[in-house]
């Protein structure tokens, strides 16, 4: 992988010293990135963020005080850290941490027991606005839209967010909302890659979303991800 023209600033956000410093050490040693500073809980992480303004925030779901879902929202909404992206770190594979950590802006879900080579490459990806997620929990934040039953607002919001979208807009959001990679888009809608990454790029700035993670709750939002038939 190519080194990026300046290090990726990465702050790092857990209520354990230990495992950040060793966190740290991983991360300082991978060309391009560095950590810019650390955090115990998420008063702390706000407040860190704020004071260096960093590409990739690392993010521990569970800590004291304040926790990482609650500390990513207020990450999320502030205008001054709209370049900030937020990877959550976790143990656990539960579905409403997932769920909870993109309705507050996150842009991907590690675990901790990543190895070193895959967290650095998330982070890599994560800075440049690629949506990560751990495979497995891919999967289960998919089956879980997939699987809910549709609220009644949903309707409402097509009408409002998704009235600005094309038709094949809509699509390929509904496409997206589904797991579809890019290439997996390209082949079912018989267009290029390149075509599918200007129709993404056109429902980021359309939607006012970060990232791939926030297309996913958008078409769940806009009623394009319907329960699966029994």
């Amino acid at each position: 992988m190519t080194a990026p023209a300046r290090p990726i600033r990465v702050v790092l956000v857990d209520d354990q010293l230990l495992l950040r410093r060793s966190l740290a050490q991983v991360i300082n040693a991978a060309v391009g990135l560095l950590v810019v500073g650390e955090a115990g809980d998420g008063f702390e992480a706000v407040d860190v963020a704020e004071a260096t303004l960093p590409d990739v925030i690392l993010m521990d779901v569970r800590m004291p005080r304040l926790d990482g879902i609650e500390a990513t929202r207020r990450i999320c909404s502030n205008p001054a850290l709209r370049g900030a992206r937020v990877l959550m770190l976790s143990m656990f594979e539960l579905d409403e941490y997932v769920f909870d950590a993109l309705r507050a802006g996150a842009s991907g879900f590690v675990l901790k027991d990543s190895k070193p080579g895959d967290l650095i490459d998330a982070i890599v990806r994560t800075s440049t606005g690629e949506a990560l997620f751990a495979p497995s929990v891919l999967t289960r934040l998919v089956a879980h839209f997939l699987n809910r039953a549709p609220e009644a607002a949903g309707a409402a919001a097509k009408r409002g967010a998704a009235a600005a979208l094309t038709d094949r807009e809509v699509e390929v959001l509904g496409l997206i909302g589904r797991g579809l990679s890019n290439d997996q888009l390209a082949v079912h809608l018989t267009i290029s890659v390149k075509t599918v990454k200007s129709h993404i790029s056109h429902l980021l700035s359309k939607l006012a979303a970060r990232d791939r993670a926030q297309l996913v709750i958008a078409a769940y939002d806009n009623g394009l991800v319907l329960p699966r038939r029994l």
